[in-house]
Formats: C-alpha cells, structure tokens, sequence
C-alpha cells in the first residue's frame, strides 16, 4: 500500500469504529482477569490508543499533500534528503492503520463465538501499538516542521526554470538529424512553396476540421520528453522558405501554465517589440486582434501541457479567439509529450516523433561524445560507444546526456562504467534527459504517480496485462473506493489513462514502457522500488525497501533469498527464481520476518508454510508454474485481508474447513477450479482430476452466487458426495453441465 492508499485504509479505519465499542464492553465482561484499577487502567489506554489512532487518521491526508509538493522540489538537495524518510514514516503510519482494520476482521469473522480477538487485542495490541503510534506521529510531526522550514508548504505545482528552462525560436544546434521526413510533411501542411518568392497576399486554405476554434489550422507535434520536439519545431522557424512565406511568426513557450492574459500578453509582444501592461483580457484580446488581421500568421505554441484543456476546454477556446482574423494560409504548431492535449487541439492528424533510426542516431551520439561525425575516433571507445548505444532508444537528449558524460573522459574504463551502469544511476544534470522525462510523471494526478513508479519493479520489456496489474494496485492499496464502481474497474481506469498519457505503449495484446520512461520509473522509486538481477545486487538494495523483484539468476541460492529477511518493511516479493523443496523454507522465514507483506507472487513451491498466518496485511498471492503444493495449511484461514488466490496450475486437492473465514477473498484460481465471490464458481471435473478435484469445493461453504460444475457424467456417486453440496446454503444458481471434452456436448441440468 502507498501514501494515498491510507484512503483506502482510513475507509476500514471508520469502519473500526465498532472495535472500539466492542473493545470497551469487553474489559467489562472479561473483568474477572483484572482488578479494579488495572481494568481502570485499560480503560484508559483504550481511549488513549482510540484518540491516537484518530489523530493520525486525520495526520495523513496532510502529509500525502506533503510528499506530492515535496516531490515537486525533489531536484533541491534539502528536499531531496528528506522525502524518503517523510514516504517511510507515512509507510509506518498505514501499516498500524492497516493492521487495526484486520483485527477488525478478526473480531468480524471470531467475535462471536470466542474471546481469542479480545485477548489478543488487550495483550498484544494495547501495550505494543499504543507507543508505535505516538512515535510515528512524533516522527511525522518533525519531518513536517523541517520541510516548512524550507518553505515547502506554499509550493505550487509548477515547474522551476532550472529544471524546464524556457525554450525559444532559436535553435542550440545548427543541425538536425534524421528528421527530413517530418521537415517536409510539416512544410506541406504549411503550403510554404518551393522556391522563395515574394509574399502572395491570397494562398490556398488548408483543410482544417470544422471544430477548429478558430480560422487557423493546428498541427500537434508528440513525443515523450528529449526526442527532438522544440528542436524540429525551431527548424522549421528558421526555414528561409517558412521565413519567406510568412508575414509573422510568433513563438510562445507555454509550459505548464496555460494563462490566457499571459499567452495573449506574449503574443502581442512578439508582433510590437513592446510589452503591454493592461490586465483587462477584453482590450488584450481586441488589442491582439488588430495586430493579426489580415496577415499571414505562424504561431508556435512549444511545451503544452494537460492544463491547456482546462475548463473544459473553455480555456483554450478563449485563447484563440483573436486569431480568427488572421488571412487564410496561417497555422498553428503545438508541440507536446500529451496525447490528450493533441487530440484536443488538432485539426489535422498528429505528428508522431519516435527515437532516430540506428545510423542517424550512431552519428548523433559520435557528434555528443567526440565532437565529430568522422570516424578517426578511438575504435575501442567506438566499440564501447556502439555498445551504450541501445540504452538510449534514439533518443537525441539521451545521446546528449550521456554524450556530455563520456566526452569528460576518453579512457576505456571510464567508458565501460557507462556501459554497465543502470542510467538512472548516473548522476544527472536538471537538464538533462531523466530529468527532463521526470516532467512527465509531475505532472501525473497523485493516484497515477504511486502506480506508475510501482511499475519499476519489473523489469525492462516486461509485458503488462491491464486486468493483472490493475489487480496489483488495488492489492498494494493504491486504488481509491468511487461509489459502487467495482475497484478493479478502477484500476483499470487508472491503466488507461496512464496510456493514453503515453506511459504504456501497446504491443499485439499486452502493454509495455518505453525503456526511457522505465529509467526515469526507476529514479523516481529508487528508495522503494529494486530488482535482483545477480548476487552483487544485494549490495545495493535500499535500507527501507519496499517492493522487490528477483529474477530468476543462476546465481542465486535459497541462502542468498534468506538474506532478503533484512528488509522487513517490504511489501512486495515477486520471486521467479525456482528454488525446488528449499522455497518452502525460505517462504516460512519470509513469513517470520517480513510482517508487511501485501502481495507475493512466487515461480512454485512444494508447500505454504505453516505461519503463513502472520501475514496479516496479505491481498494477493501468486504461484506462476505447476508445482506438488496440493494442501492449504489452518493458518492460511486468518489472512482476513486475502483478495486473490492464483494457483493456476496447482492442482490443490484440500482446502481447510475454515476457508470460509477469508471474508476478503474476491477471486481464487486453482487447476480445474474457479471462484469469483458473489458472481461464479467454475469446477471441471476433467480438469480438477474427479475426486480431488471435487473436493475442493467441501469447503467453500460461504461462496454466494453460481456454482457451475462441468463434466458431470465424469463423477461418481461417491465424487458427488465429497462435494456436501447440501452446506452450500447461499448458492443462487446450480449448474451441472454434461460436457465432456472430446465426447460431444450433453445436456446440462440447472437448479
């Protein structure tokens, strides 16, 4: 769970109202174990922890505006320093919040017919919690008075000039590479004629789509941040032909503040020379108006961003309203890293800027690393060069970045160094490329952010499934509750719109992020988000570490996963590493050590330890590959916050008679069985290997809705009775399907 998730944990929290009544009454009914001061005293401390837990309640939403101001500033040393340690306490702060909400579970599932949630909560609770929520709010106190102390608390969203300098009509390079293509398709949108000739005061009118607010026609240039948007859009500035064609041409750095006095102030300004200094939006806008009529106009609007659209819209309308008295011929350029923001501007289809192709590229970065395109440089740094070339998917800042970076030093080692260091590794200028693609993730709502940088626990190329991972999110806490909407549902929301943001790119039925947007995923989680690719690896996880991946290296052993045990704020294990009968002992030290865990997916294992129990923050669990486990262990029945089961092909043959309890479980998938809470239960008798495979369902007493059970005619009377449908007391519709596999279909019988 993440810092806005205490949303979702505050919700439980309101609902842990009742433990509290429960909690008092309590004390009086178990009176007998105490006299009449030490019940006093319970009394008292009962209260104490109720209002500490309010307090902190109330604590977190503050802090979670904190950190999303503080990332903002995040590039200043102090800032930089104290935001881990302010994600970490508020990390602190939801796990106490969370496990009260399972302990109200437990009371939910137990209280009723024993004392064990009651004792449990006076001898463990009471004493242990209490003082860990006065020293969390202590410590969330002082951080927050540091960081006003550096005047965070007035911060806005909006970008630093050191970080998002203003670009203008000029370019830096007097050469662009690899962009002829684009060159030539944006000149014939601008009707600018071959040759350069004398100014014709009538020109053909370029098609422009009949929602355009205004006369002129806009062409949207996009990419993701350093692929040579502003630089081909300058070009096209200083083209003499463009030069010639136009009577004006105006460039406005807009960026992430979308004023419209502002926008119209600078318009006014590039066609006098002089600055105006009326903030009536009435006389600018007429002002602007007789400046542009009737002349042939090319605006450049460079750096857009989503808040253009705000107001529905409105904002941006307004905006170009002057512009209708412009003379046919005129247009607009926008460019921006905002799919949304093109679709809501253009008139005419979009540019799409991917990276340089290999051998532009290649020239591009001898350019940046060498300071020449010739090929008498070192053919050992050459080689190296050829080789650091991928990391950078033709990206021109990239080639900048690390061009800057190599020409410091011209030895091999030097150069090898680069070559095997992660990028978002490297220290970075503000300008620089990971930084500049942070802008991006900025400018992301909250909720988005928290998903998105999650994502850099998985590895480069990894190929997302939307369903999955909105699965995930809604697991680790990062999914907030709308009405009756089903929370999945939102998760996948939030999937799409992180890609119609460009975040994920979708490839045949998957999804995957650009390895660019990956690095700078995994610099703006450094302190959260790890990956395990190989022994020395360890050596740089983060203390606080909270969301861990290991692949599946030859070089790691059951001894080398023990030594993940250290880390015991993490949340998140996905092991592909297949460890055979060891695993089962390394799960049952997990399960000792890591108390926090909310969502383990493991390659297989022989069996769940016994302690699984401990979990008490668990909500999803994953075995991938086929494996013997065949039985859940008692103690798996106390993870009351369980969401999701899959053990798709494991082929489980028990499940305990207190399965039952798991009040959250909303999806279980084992070989042959399937079990939707409150929709349908799917059990193929082929597939769950007839008496085992109806077994499973003995137990499942509480599932509501419809149980389906197919191949039928596979089943024994004696298979029949091991299901005890008769306890299946909530079951809304029954289906017995009759279909066998390669056998034809049989009628199936519904009740």
């Amino acid at each position: 769970m993440s810092f806005s998730a205490a949303i979702g944990v505050i919700s439980g929290f309101n609902e842990c109202v009742t433990s509290w009544q429960w909690a008092k009454s309590a004390i009086s009914s178990l009176h007998s174990r105490w006299t009449g001061s030490e019940e006093q005293s319970l009394q008292d401390r009962v209260l104490q922890l109720e209002s500490s837990l309010q307090l902190l309640k109330d604590t977190l939403p503050a802090m979670h505006d904190l950190i999303n101001k503080a990332e903002w500033r995040s590039h200043e040393h102090g800032v930089a320093k104290l935001l881990p340690n302010l994600k970490d306490a508020v990390s602190e702060a939801e796990d106490l919040l969370d496990e009260f909400t399972w302990y109200e579970k437990k009371v939910q599932v137990e209280g009723d017919t024993s004392q064990s949630p009651f004792t449990e909560f006076f001898d463990t609770v009471v004493p242990g919690s209490f003082n860990k929520l006065n020293g969390v709010q202590i410590r969330l106190n002082h951080l927050s008075v540091q960081l006003d102390n550096i005047g965070l608390r007035g911060v806005t969203h909006r970008f630093d000039k050191l970080v998002r300098p203003e670009t203008t009509s000029l370019p830096n390079e007097t050469k662009i590479f690899g962009r002829d293509k684009e060159l030539e398709q944006i000149l014939g949108f601008l009707n600018v004629p071959n040759k350069i000739s004398k100014r014709k005061r009538a020109t053909i009118s370029i098609n422009a789509s009949t929602s355009a607010p205004s006369s002129l026609p806009v062409l949207p240039i996009v990419g993701i941040g350093g692929v040579g948007k502003t630089t081909l859009a300058q070009h096209i500035c200083i083209n003499k032909r463009v030069k010639s064609h136009f009577d004006l041409i105006i460039w406005i750095c807009v960026s992430d503040d979308f004023d419209v006095k502002r926008l119209t102030k600078e318009v006014i300004q590039s066609c006098t020379g002089k600055e105006t200094r009326t903030d009536n939006l009435d006389s600018l806008q007429n002002a602007l108006y007789n400046h542009v009529n009737n002349k042939r106009l090319l605006i450049v609007l460079d750096d857009m961003w989503d808040d253009a659209l705000k107001e529905n819209g409105q904002c941006w309308k307004r905006f170009c309203a002057p512009f209708r008295s412009v003379q046919e011929g005129s247009a607009m350029l926008v460019s921006t890293r905002c799919p949304k923001v093109a679709m809501g501007v253009r008139t005419i289809e979009p540019i799409i800027l991917a990276g340089l192709n290999d051998v532009v590229f290649w020239n591009f970065f001898k350019l940046c690393a060498f300071g020449s395109e010739s090929s008498s440089n070192d053919p050992e740094l050459e080689h190296i060069g050829r080789r650091i070339l991928p990391k950078l998917k033709g990206s021109p800042l990239a080639a900048k970045t690390l061009g800057r970076m190599l020409s410091m030093d011209l030895q091999a080692s030097h150069w090898n160094f680069i070559l095997e260091s992660e990028l978002w590794e490297l220290r970075q200028e503000e300008t620089n490329i990971l930084p500049a693609l942070r802008l991006s993730y900025m400018y992301l709502p909250f909720y988005l952010k928290q998903c998105f940088s999650f994502c850099a626990v998985y590895p480069k190329d990894y190929k997302f499934e939307k369903a999955f991972l909105a699965e995930i999110w809604v697991a680790e806490g990062f999914v907030e509750h709308q009405g009756g909407i089903p929370i999945q549902g939102i998760g996948c929301q939030y999937f799409e719109d992180l890609v119609a943001r460009s975040f994920f790119q979708k490839v045949g039925g998957r999804y995957v992020i650009h390895d660019l947007l990956h690095d700078m995923a995994q610099m703006v989680s450094e302190h959260d988000c790890f990956i395990l690719r190989n022994k020395s690896d360890f050596d740089k996880v983060p203390q606080n570490v909270r969301h861990l991946h290991v692949l599946p290296s030859s070089d790691f052993d059951y001894s080398n996963l023990l030594r993940i045990c250290k880390y015991t704020k993490l949340r998140t294990i996905i092991c592909k590493k297949n460890l055979g009968k060891k695993i089962g002992f390394v799960m049952d030290q997990w399960c000792t050590k890591l108390l926090c865990m909310r969502v383990i997916s493991c390659a297989s294992t022989n069996e769940l330890p016994d302690n699984i129990g401990n979990w008490k923050h668990l909500r999803y669990l994953e075995i991938s590959r086929a494996c013997p486990l065949k039985r859940i262990p008692s103690t798996f029945c106390w993870l009351y916050n369980l969401q999701i089961l899959y053990a798709k092909k494991c082929k489980l043959e028990w499940f305990p008679s207190e399965f039952g309890k798991l009040i959250s479980l909303q999806k279980l998938e084992s070989y042959g069985l399937s079990y939707y809470a409150g929709g349908r239960m799917t059990l193929d008798s082929a597939n769950g290997q007839g008496q085992a495979g109806i077994r499973l369902i003995k137990n499942l007493n509480q599932f509501r809705g419809h149980l389906e059970i197919c191949n039928v005619d596979m089943l024994s009377k004696d298979h029949a009775r091991e299901a005890e449908l008769k306890n299946k007391k909530y079951i809304d519709k029954l289906t017995l399907n009759m279909h066998s596999q390669g056998r034809g279909l049989k009628p199936s019988s519904t009740m």
